[in-house]
């Protein structure tokens, strides 16, 4: 082999939904199981969440009822927030699940050869499984928005159905089946309705076969002698019927006319637009061809494997990449085969949405970032409302949990007073900001967001303490308490941070607005951090409220990622402080975006010892699946894409970072990886950078495409840093000392 492995392979079929390979073109998705006699595709869609009745859901009307809330959290009643509610029970979102399983019930070959394998193609997001004379392949098209199965083999015999009864699908589900001949060829749908709603959804699979014969018995059809069966499915979320025969239609049409083959026309349709993508950034730590050979059950068995991080890193942004188009990765990315979605399977926006997509501007996925501004652009009335029904304020609040329809802030209870959480939307707007900074070029609707932000702390920040500080009250570390108060509580330090970003991000947007200078002297007005006894950052800047430090979530060290408010090289004595409190954090249930939250911010801070620990417990800890997605616990609990999305980004902002005007060069890079090439990184200041490093020394290529002059900073032992004038579209070579 000359490099890392693009794609992960099995000696045998899938026996859990977990172990599927997946394919996703961001809209729909697939798990393949690759199994020659019962070969199932799990069938997904962005848009499929089960009504439970939260999607008539509304904000609280609380705005009467906040000065009170300040006035007694700010004469030292710790437990007031508890009843700044509506008394309503916690309501999820709607749970997010799969659509059906395409079942295909093949009968074997006498004296078939035992010489399976299956595999996934990171490259063209196929996923292949072959014994003897029998292949299927199957991917989903992000050219035309179709699964594509294509299924091969002399002789073919095979029964085809849509199945629903998935683990967890509700008994009283409407279901109804069609299976039709048509010109265009064998139809089968599956009409799916929810109870008690006139929400429905239909699968449609139209069936191509070359050779033998082809006749419909409910719920499927049966193929027999064929030499091909070429299986084109979607699926639509709709109220009201479908007409089937249209969409048959529709599928039809994406076949070519004549002798060129239909599952090449179609898979090469769709590389021309993934390879690309998924081509632009690699990483290479040297790793030995002997173990990148082996399959990924085998090589999650050796957690040190420079093999396995190079494989691990190729999935994340394989995956992330395959789950974004529509909308960004939910909690389990785009995939499920369990009507029982751990926590609904929603967009958790106070930590996870953000760390999944960590990678999408350093990592070169705009399309991921734009799934994202299309959630956020979604949203905003409804942010807005949250604004006006619960703060009384202009602007946008956003909610802790969405199902991808409803922007509302409605789940909430009293351990969980995501009600309070107002530093949402500054957190998922930075990805925004980081884009625009990438591409050098401001998006007008970021802008605008950004600006309804601003006015929101405009409206909220009355309130001061007696030094005449703004005091952001009430206030929510998520998903924390302090030791001595309540949830709610005062000046928790992300909101702080969160706010002082905002205002001087909308500024800087909106520099000619009158605007401009009123969200600064806001800005201006906010208290700083608080130093604890400990030596450490406080999770709350208010005099008396203790910290909590074994706690999965790290949201008080906001400052240092993912915002640049507190750097070693800024604010050193806020650094040591931010570090100080990292040590103090425990881990507390062993939650995979807890340890990579973590890595992400010690690799900020310097703290390479700190990141191989972090990655060490994920890699250790048996948090992936064969598919390489992962689990949000050890052992593989709980299907959860966190900390397969993540992994890429902490890998990167160990070796590479970068803000509008500095670049750092190995950081954090743990010991455990003296050799690398990490290529196609993209800066915020608008420049790709190529970086190769040995024990002996580093080399990195700049390739600005815009005229730049920055600061240089280079590993921790490496002196003072230096200045850096880059010219748009000449590459600048650096060579570094031993790190």
């Amino acid at each position: 082999m000359s490099g890392p492995v693009h794609g992960t392979w099995e000696p045998a079929p899938a026996a859990r939904w977990e172990d599927a390979f997946l394919s996703g073109n961001g809209r729909h998705g697939i798990m393949a199981f690759g199994d020659p006699n019962g070969d199932r595709i799990i069938v997904n869609h962005h848009t499929l969440v089960r009504p439970n009745g939260s999607e008539h859901a509304r904000p609280p009307a609380l705005a009467a009822e906040l000065p009170q809330l300040q006035d007694r959290l700010l004469g030292g009643d710790v437990t007031a927030a508890e009843g700044f509610t509506d008394g309503r029970e916690l309501q999820w979102v709607q749970p997010f699940h799969p659509a059906f399983r395409i079942r295909l019930r093949r009968s074997a070959a006498e004296g078939e050869v035992d010489d399976y394998r299956r595999e996934v193609d990171f490259t063209t997001g196929a996923c292949t499984a072959t014994r003897g004379g029998w292949r299927s392949q199957v991917f989903v098209s992000r050219a035309d928005d179709v699964i594509v199965q294509y299924v091969t083999e002399p002789g073919l015999t095979a029964d085809v159905t849509l199945d629903h009864q998935l683990p967890g699908a509700p008994y009283n589900l409407a279901v109804g089946h069609s299976a039709v001949l048509t010109p265009e060829g064998a139809l089968l749908t599956l009409r799916v309705r929810y109870p008690g709603s006139d929400r429905a959804y239909t699968g449609i699979t139209l069936a191509v076969v070359t050779g033998g014969s082809t006749r419909t018995s409910l719920p499927g059809m049966r193929v027999e002698g064929a030499r091909s069966l070429l299986l084109l499915t979607r699926v639509q979320r709709h109220t009201g019927e479908l007409d089937a025969l249209a969409e048959a239609h529709a599928l039809r049409a994406l076949l070519p006319d004549g002798d060129e083959d239909p599952y090449d026309r179609l898979l090469a349709r769709h590389t021309a637009l993934h390879r690309p993508a998924y081509l632009r950034v690699g990483l290479d730590l040297g790793a030995d061809d002997s173990e990148r050979a082996l399959p990924g059950s085998e090589l999650l068995t050796r957690p040190k494997s420079p093999a396995l991080l190079e494989r691990l890193f190729a999935a994340g942004r394989y995956h992330l990449l395959s789950a974004a188009g529509m909308l960004p990765p939910r909690l389990t990315g785009l995939w499920t085969g369990d009507w029982n979605t751990a926590w609904s399977g929603a967009f958790t926006t106070n930590a996870n949405l953000n760390l999944q997509t960590a990678s999408a501007s350093t990592a070169a996925l705009p399309e991921v970032t734009e799934a994202h501004a299309a959630l956020v652009q979604r949203q905003l009335p409804d942010w807005r409302e949250n604004a006006r029904v619960i703060f009384g304020a202009r602007g946008v609040v956003a909610p802790t949990h969405t199902d991808g329809e409803s922007g509302h802030s409605y789940h909430f209870a009293r351990e969980y007073p995501h009600q309070l959480w107002t530093a949402g939307a500054d957190w998922l707007l930075k990805p925004l900001v980081d884009h625009d900074e990438t591409r050098g070029d401001r998006d007008p609707r970021t802008a605008a967001a950004l600006a309804e932000v601003a006015r929101f702390y405009e409206d909220f920040l009355t309130r001061t303490d007696d030094e005449g500080n703004l005091v952001v009250v009430p206030s929510y570390s998520p998903e924390n308490r302090p030791a001595n108060a309540s949830w709610g509580t005062i000046n928790a330090a992300m909101d702080l941070s969160a706010a002082r970003h905002a205002l001087l991000t909308a500024a800087d947007y909106h520099p000619q607005t009158p605007e401009a200078a009123r969200w600064r002297a806001l800005a201006d007005r906010l208290p700083p951090h608080r130093i604890n006894a400990d030596g450490a950052l406080a999770e709350w800047a208010w005099p008396g409220l203790a910290d909590t430090y074994d706690h999965r979530h790290l949201s008080h060290l906001y400052g240092v990622w993912p915002l640049e408010e507190i750097t070693p090289y800024d604010t050193p004595d806020l650094a040591a402080a931010a570090h100080r409190a990292l040590e103090l954090r425990g881990a507390e249930n062993d939650s995979a975006h807890g340890h990579l939250h973590h890595a992400l911010i010690a690799a900020r801070l310097r703290d390479g010892d700190r990141v191989a620990h972090a990655l060490d417990q994920v890699l250790g800890g048996d948090f992936f699946h064969a598919s390489l997605m992962s689990a949000h616990y050890p052992n593989r609990d709980v299907y959860n894409a966190d900390a397969a999305h993540t992994l890429p980004a902490v890998l990167i902002e160990m070796l590479v970072q970068s803000t509008p005007d500095r670049l750092v060069l190995l950081p954090a890079p743990p010991p455990s990886l003296p050799v690398g090439r990490l290529r196609g990184v993209r800066t915020r200041f608008g420049a790709e950078v190529d970086l190769t490093w040995t024990p002996e020394g580093a080399t990195a290529v700049l390739k600005p495409t815009r005229s730049h002059r920055i600061e240089l900073r280079t590993s921790p032992g490496d002196g003072a840093p230096r200045p850096l004038d880059l010219v748009a579209g000449e590459d600048h070579v650096l060579s570094l000392g031993a790190w």
